[in-house]
């Protein structure tokens, strides 16, 4: 953080969170091929993202580009820490699991043979534990890709893991108590992990399941997951952080009372995620390119040169949202995003600004 403070970045953009200090946008590393140029863009965007641009919080799964961004994560780190440029404390490092995924290093061997080499055919996990979604929560499965994220980027230990839209690929496969006792038993692991200092902290990252409707099968209380945390790990169990998608056209978790608390019987997600002292990342904050062209006239966003800083302004300033997680490997692309590390965020009166002209904008 002094580095980056001496780079002109602003002490705004750093939060606290969990006695650590993150950054208020995050990188994202889900889009690319298969490729040594697609490798070689990525690893110079963390390099560049992380020495010159003021972030500290790296976001990957282990089935993006098929291992291979996790790969390009552990090569970038490597490269940082020899250069003197950081210490692994530095950065806060997440991935998750879940999702069926091949390695890419291995181009012969697609998704379905790694999955009959590596686990079928040695009885690690059987033909039913598969979603049609290709998405598994056999704890065999999930401690195997732990330890392959592990071993993928050269760490000791993740600071945060995520179980991988898990309610979205199970809801219409099993009914609600048997998904709780799939999600007990994932969480368990990832508490035993912790204990051997693998992971820090672990969490779910999701696509709609939070901000459903609460009679729609695709809706999920996050009272009964951190209820389900509690009576796996105690009051101290690792359960710290979802992640979700956010911006200004899915706004859901700041407008849509849905989530139950002790004192509400509906809150939004983000007041919710706040009660519990849960951490929330956000995803898609240009709604993968659609907002881009987006008007905003006359708000406290006009002093940022570039529609893509305004939209990081408006999710990173959003009260209950640590940071959006922007995916990014072209030069130009990573030198204007992170440009949003040198500006503050809003404050209360110029965010709730900003949304009065968004209300009226969608009228």
């Amino acid at each position: 953080m002094d580095n980056a403070l001496k780079k002109g970045v602003s002490r705004f953009h750093f939060k606290n969170v969990e006695n650590l200090k993150l950054s208020s946008v995050g990188m994202g590393t889900y889009l690319g091929n298969l490729s040594a140029r697609d490798d070689a863009d990525l690893e110079n965007s963390l390099h560049y993202s992380i020495k010159e641009g003021g972030i500290n919080v790296i976001d990957s799964s282990i089935n993006y580009r098929s291992m291979l961004s996790e790969k390009c994560i552990g090569r970038a780190i490597s490269n940082l820490i020899e250069e003197e440029v950081i210490d692994r404390e530095s950065v806060f490092i997440c991935t998750k699991n879940g999702y069926v995924t091949n390695d890419g290093d291995l181009s012969k061997v697609d998704i379905d043979s790694y999955l009959e080499l590596m686990f079928l055919n040695n009885k690690i996990i059987s033909r039913s534990d598969i979603s049609p979604s290709y998405h598994i929560m056999n704890p065999n499965y999930i401690s195997k890709c732990i330890d392959k994220s592990l071993c993928n980027m050269g760490l000791k230990t993740i600071d945060l893991i995520y179980i991988h839209n898990s309610f979205e690929s199970w809801c219409n496969i099993v009914d609600k108590s048997t998904y709780y006792e799939m999600l007990s038993r994932v969480f368990q692991l990832y508490e035993d992990f912790r204990q051997k200092g693998k992971i820090n902290f672990y969490g779910m990252a999701t696509w709609n399941c939070f901000t459903s409707k609460e009679n729609s099968k695709g809706y999920l209380s996050l009272k009964e997951v951190i209820k389900i945390a509690n009576d796996v790990g105690g009051s101290n169990n690792g359960f710290k952080f979802i992640q979700l998608p956010f911006n200004m056209y899915l706004n859901e978790p700041y407008t849509f009372k849905n989530q139950p608390t002790e004192t509400s019987s509906k809150a939004t997600l983000l007041e919710s995620s706040q009660k519990y002292g849960i951490h929330v990342f956000t995803s898609v904050p240009l709604y993968q390119g659609k907002l881009l062209g987006a008007v905003l006239d006359k708000s406290p966003l006009d002093n940022l040169p570039a529609m893509s800083l305004k939209l990081l302004q408006f999710v990173r300033s959003t009260p209950g949202i640590v940071a959006p997680l922007i995916g990014q490997k072209k030069t130009s692309h990573t030198i204007e995003n992170t440009m949003i590390s040198k500006y503050p965020t809003l404050n209360e009166i110029e965010y709730n600004s900003v949304t009065s002209i968004l209300r009226k904008s969608d009228q």
